[in-house]
């Protein structure tokens, strides 16, 4: 874990006058489970948009394995490592849940080979393997032949995670991986995220405190489009400026109170 895979360096992004990420110096280890949290508004999902390519950035610079790619476009971020699933899963919900994973990974072999349109079998052939491979990591290969629109929500949302998954990605993005879950689902969503994390470098964005506190390794506060504080759960916990940022209420007391197995 002591080499840095992302950094950004005055990351800033405007929309008009209002700036949503302003000068945000960042970055995560290899390996690292890092948790970016903040109060609504806080620009956290206009951040990971940014890393992944899905918004330029209005000025500063973003670095991956040493290399800029500040204006590099989503696909080719993606070729190199990075893959994003989004806060409303974002599937095809007519195709099969096979199908859906199937794209994941064309994308990911389309970009480890050049199109090479008089060799199809070969490439279908590699498809398949890294989608079924996804599929397995989010325990979903038995609703393989599902219409993916027929799953529930928890699954839609691990299905989302499956097509980041194909493309074989060096970091992951999560954006709020268990909104809208039930227990249940949190609790099955929370084990998918440590085996992930044993396999990548994890980046979430989430507002349940109890699964970020017992998860990260580190967190990042944004507030207001900036960073407010950084540390380990226990730091974060403790520090008096984040919890006068949540203004009290359900979050402050959930960042007070360790949870079971939180990380120190």
């Amino acid at each position: 874990m002591s080499d840095v895979i992302l950094s950004t360096n005055g990351l800033t992004k405007k929309f008009g006058a209002f700036s949503a990420n302003s000068e945000i110096d960042f970055f995560v280890r290899e390996g690292e489970l890092r948790a970016v949290i903040g109060p609504n508004g806080a620009g956290k999902t206009t951040f990971f948009n940014l890393l992944a390519g899905i918004m330029p950035a209005t000025s500063g610079e973003i670095r991956f394995k040493g290399a800029e790619i500040t204006r590099l476009p989503g696909p080719e971020r993606v070729a190199r490592g990075i893959a994003k699933a989004f806060q409303t899963a974002s599937i095809y919900p007519d195709d099969t849940v096979f199908q859906n994973a199937r794209l994941g990974a064309l994308a990911r072999v389309q970009g480890m080979f050049a199109p090479e349109f008089l060799k199809p079998s070969r490439r279908l052939g590699k498809v398949d393997e890294i989608a079924n491979e996804a599929l397995a990591l989010v325990d979903l290969v038995s609703l393989g032949g599902e219409r993916a629109g027929d799953l529930s929500h928890g699954d839609k949302k691990r299905l989302d995670i499956a097509l980041a998954l194909a493309t074989q990605p060096t970091i992951l993005l999560l954006d709020e991986p268990v909104a809208g879950m039930s227990i249940e689902e949190v609790h099955k969503t929370d084990r998918l995220i440590r085996l992930l994390a044993k396999r990548m470098t994890v980046l979430i964005i989430e507002h349940d405190m109890d699964l970020i506190m017992g998860i990260s390794d580190s967190i990042t506060v944004l507030h207001q489009g900036k960073v407010l504080a950084e540390g380990t759960p226990a730091e974060i916990r403790a520090n008096q400026m984040v919890q006068e940022a949540y203004l009290g209420g359900h979050v402050q007391e959930a960042l007070a109170t360790p949870a079971p197995g939180a990380k120190p």
